[in-house]
């Protein structure tokens, strides 16, 4: 049985999702409440995580351990990298790395992680495929599919936008999405993230994301509810 669990790190993020499961009964784990019912047909478990990637590796494990998912999405807003991204545009992860993580004196590549071999970890093929015409329903023509960069920062600068993108070569950069997408790598649990551009992540970020912010979680919440209605046909 497909179980899918979806992780948004705010409330605006998720909202929209609780609103329409069916069947919905709730249980708390480590400060987390997580919702657990029927979403556009599918067995489905929706937790809002909290910023930063521990809050999300945190909760993409409770899911693995408590909830049996069998997929993880991550849903949420980000900070586009790519100048043919606009706000409201939307990224289906091929694969994310953490663009904070630095062990290069150890002789490591920028956001390496030590003992992991990847640098970047690979999102499910099917599950991008499924995201990726979600999207093109909702947004049509609006979509790519690229690499998601992570790091436990705001980016609202043209400097660090550009570090950035040296060392990752991302489409579009958030906060969680790496520690969801490692915790996926190592229990074995294909994942994808799909994000709504919220924002440039550079000098006008901080004007951007709070008028931005909430149109753009909502867009990628309706897409999270059109893939969990593709993967129902499908199973």
């Amino acid at each position: 049985m497909v179980r899918l669990g979806i992780i948004g790190a705010m409330q605006v993020e998720v909202e929209t999702l609780v609103g329409q499961m069916e069947n919905c009964h709730a249980s708390e784990k480590a400060g987390s409440v997580f919702y657990c019912g029927v979403l556009g047909g599918l067995d489905v478990v929706v937790v809002q995580c909290g910023v930063g990637k521990v809050n999300a590796a945190l909760c993409a494990q409770i899911l693995c351990d408590c909830f049996a998912v069998t997929h993880i999405v991550n849903t949420g807003v980000a900070g586009s990298l790519d100048a043919a991204l606009d706000i409201g545009d939307l990224v289906v992860s091929r694969d994310a790395m953490h663009h904070d993580f630095d062990c290069c004196k150890l002789g490591y590549t920028r956001g390496q992680v030590p003992g992991l071999e990847d640098l970047a970890f690979p999102a499910d093929e099917a599950l991008v495929q499924h995201a990726f015409a979600a999207a093109e329903q909702v947004n049509p023509g609006h979509t790519r599919i690229g690499r998601v960069a992570s790091g436990d920062q705001f980016i609202s600068s043209g400097e660090q936008k550009e570090q950035i993108i040296a060392c990752t070569q991302a489409l579009c950069t958030e906060m969680e999405g790496a520690g969801i997408a490692q915790t996926a790598y190592r229990n074995g649990v294909p994942y994808v993230i799909l994000r709504a551009i919220s924002d440039k992540a550079d000098d006008s970020s901080e004007m951007d994301y709070p008028t931005f912010e909430k149109i753009a979680a909502h867009r990628c919440a309706l897409v999270t509810v059109t893939l969990a209605q593709m993967m129902k046909k499908t199973t």
